[in-house]
């Protein structure tokens, strides 16, 4: 394990955040919430995860967006999708936005792992969305199937229709990432809704997801949390960290609440996303060495070790 200090720049925005009245929600639907202050899950020793060899994309110059109509059973899934201009093929990433928050409030993130050769698909839940006609927080309880369900229509976009994405995207080659809310959805889909198509997943200012052990083939998971987050409480961010079973890092930062943005998050969640997806080396230090002042846990290099490389 290696730690490192480094700078996060941290938003004023407050979207994303997780203070919600309990109003008329059952026992079994605050259960999603419940981790915020505290995580009920064990820790685990670390089962190395080792990439699919491959030579990752490179950075591009330019991006493009373009809008789809999803569904599932009925939810309306509208999702934007960030993608680079070139040939590809390009690995996919699903995000997941917080609580009262949309993908646009990601923009400066999702646009980033863009141009370093990701394409990003961001959609709008339904009832936890900034805007949305029938807010219900409890409702993150759906959006584990509801973003494997989008993660399966944009790899269908491949071998399908006329539209930007066809044959441009490495559909072998799957991640998932989340803030806040939508951290605890990335939770679900490597626990409780395990989508095994999926190789790495980032949680920003994320816990667990209804308490359930993490599960599954092994994957690389990247954490990043404040260490002054009111909101998803460090200690609980801790403990989940704790009790990932494969590959894992974590990002702590020393004056951090539950906003954390910057150019300094995308180059280590890219180099992230670049190892974990392609392997070589993990890289996260030299991307995290951008000032002061955090610390960079990194269990990842057992993997890299095992894959023949260096951390």
């Amino acid at each position: 394990m290696r730690r490192r200090t480094l700078l996060l720049s941290m938003s004023a925005a407050a979207a994303g955040g997780l203070a919600v009245k309990a109003g008329q929600a059952s026992a079994a639907e605050r259960t999603v919430l419940s981790s915020v202050k505290n995580s009920t899950l064990v820790a685990r020793t670390v089962t190395p995860y080792v990439p699919q060899a491959g030579q990752s994309p490179g950075a591009v110059r330019t991006v493009a967006r373009h809008n789809f109509s999803f569904a599932r059973d009925g939810r309306a899934l509208p999702t934007e999708v960030w993608y680079p201009v070139g040939p590809g093929p390009y690995p996919v990433v699903l995000f997941s936005h917080g609580l009262h928050a949309q993908p646009d409030d990601y923009a400066e993130l999702l646009a980033g792992w863009a141009l370093a050769g990701f394409v990003v698909a961001a959609p709008r839940y339904p009832h936890t969305a900034t805007g949305t006609s029938r807010f219900n927080a409890y409702d993150l309880v759906n959006q584990p199937e509801d973003a494997s369900e989008v993660l399966t229509q944009i790899v269908a976009r491949n071998t399908s229709g006329s539209g930007p994405l066809r044959g441009r995207l490495d559909t072998a080659r799957l991640a998932a990432a989340g803030h806040s809310g939508g951290g605890i959805t990335t939770a679900g889909l490597f626990s409780a809704h395990r989508d095994q198509r999926l190789k790495a997943g980032i949680l920003v200012s994320g816990t667990d997801f209804l308490g359930t052990p993490f599960t599954g083939p092994p994957a690389a998971m990247l954490m990043v949390h404040g260490r002054q987050d009111t909101s998803v409480r460090y200690d609980a961010a801790r403990t989940v960290y704790e009790a990932i079973p494969w590959s894992r890092a974590m990002l702590s930062v020393t004056e951090g609440g539950h906003q954390i943005s910057g150019a300094p998050l995308t180059t280590v969640s890219a180099a992230f996303l670049r190892w974990s997806l392609y392997g070589g080396r993990p890289g996260l230090e030299a991307a995290a060495a951008q000032g002061s002042v955090a610390t960079l846990d990194n269990e990842l290099a057992a993997a890299a070790l095992s894959a023949g490389s260096t951390s």
